[in-house]
């Protein structure tokens, strides 16, 4: 992946619609303005011409998050994510300066024609400016930790946020989040056995876990992040809290629980992990997932279950069964909240059966000062299920902490 310049962008009057929003048509006009203006700023708006070339566009696959208004500012990002011979994939991500909200994201497929209109190779300057060859959108970091391979993605600048997915998911439950909060630093780990990551060869535990992550930080030279866990990243969230709290500059539990599991969660899991050794992930993800999606989710928005789905796939049985056992054995960690000092952020899904939300209030109440968000039409997966709202009150938190 190859960054362009960041460029910021005006919202005009023209280029609104008559009930005085950001026209989807315009936004194309948009995204394009701005890839002028970072030729601009980087090697030169000319740099086709003077290489006799023409840029074309092929393909644009856009999805319009939210509003934009004249007068408003656009901060849009821009890499380059895939290149071939002849044709490049840029991807934009626009959000609103004023308050880091994702208007748009949208992955443009150009093509380099010669004067004639014929396909042609990549002149040398051009393919310097693109950067090497790559099929991947935001190519994971690899961290060895005590043998195990972690992959890693990192992006932007800024204070940092690392990101802990829940189970039975991977990294790319956060991609909302990792588009959107621009102004931070993102770091998304796959948790071992899980997406990209080796099972490794070490016994699972909720501390094997947070040693990892303390490990991942290292690694990418970060000293202290808010961290932001979901569900079983929120159970690793607290023995960060617990066993490195130099490292936690502020939390995010969402969607999880503070209490150790009772005997009858520690029997389910037993199941779980039984069922995943005999069937599979798909057999876990058939029996748990849609317990875990709010019902307008089920209803309304049946690719958030194929996401689901997608990420449960990609656990390997070790890291599956791993995960269930390191969560039946976790401690108990309600005395540990009145004992954080940091600030917190507690987001619950309304609809969520797994840490309802009269668990997630209560637990906000325990821990001196927290901030407590409920996210209408979430279950269990607040980030993936209602993305925008989910990046509004994390914004503003990331905002007072800033």
């Amino acid at each position: 992946m190859t960054a362009l310049p960041t460029v910021e962008l005006t919202v005009y009057p023209q280029d609104c619609d008559a009930y005085g929003h950001l026209n989807h048509a315009t936004v194309l006009a948009v995204l394009e303005r701005a890839r002028w203006e970072s030729l601009a700023r980087g090697p030169g708006r000319d740099l086709f011409h003077r290489n006799g070339v023409v840029p074309v566009v092929r393909k644009a696959v856009v999805e319009y998050r939210a509003a934009a208004f004249p007068g408003d500012e656009l901060r849009v990002e821009m890499a380059v994510v895939h290149r071939g011979t002849t044709s490049w994939t840029i991807r934009h991500t626009a959000n609103r300066v004023g308050d880091g909200v994702l208007v748009a994201e949208a992955d443009i497929v150009l093509v380099c024609l010669d004067r004639a209109g014929r396909p042609t190779p990549f002149p040398e300057e051009l393919a310097r400016f693109l950067g090497p060859r790559t099929s991947t959108g935001h190519a994971p970091r690899h961290i060895t930790v005590e043998g195990t391979d972690l992959s890693v993605e990192v992006r932007g600048e800024g204070g940092a946020i690392l990101f802990v997915h829940g189970f039975p998911f991977d990294r790319s439950m956060w991609r909302h989040q990792l588009a959107g909060l621009s102004r931070w630093k993102r770091i998304a780990p796959d948790l071992r056995g899980v997406g990209e990551s080796s099972p490794g060869t070490d016994e699972y535990s909720i501390g094997r876990y947070a040693d990892d992550l303390v490990a991942v930080l290292d690694a990418v030279g970060v000293g202290q992040a808010v961290v932001c866990g979901l569900s079983m990243g929120g159970y690793v969230l607290f023995e960060l809290l617990r066993r490195y709290p130099e490292r936690v500059r502020a939390a995010v539990l969402c969607d999880t629980r503070p209490q150790a599991d009772s005997p009858e969660a520690r029997r389910n899991r037993d199941e779980l992990a039984a069922l995943a050794a005999e069937g599979g992930p798909d057999a876990v993800a058939e029996r748990v997932l849609p317990g875990l999606l709010a019902p307008v989710t089920l209803a309304d928005q049946p690719e958030v279950m194929a996401q689901c789905r997608d990420m449960a796939r990609r656990c390997s049985v070790v890291g599956m069964v791993g995960a269930l056992r390191a969560m039946r054995e976790r401690p108990d960690s309600t005395p540990l909240l009145g004992t954080i000092r940091v600030p917190t952020l507690v987001v619950v899904g309304a609809e969520d059966r797994v840490a309802p939300p009269a668990v997630a209030e209560a637990m906000a109440q325990g821990i001196p000062g927290a901030r407590y968000a409920l996210i209408p039409g979430a279950g269990h997966v607040a980030p993936l299920e209602q993305p925008l709202a989910t990046s509004r009150v994390l914004t503003e938190f990331l905002e007072a902490v800033n």
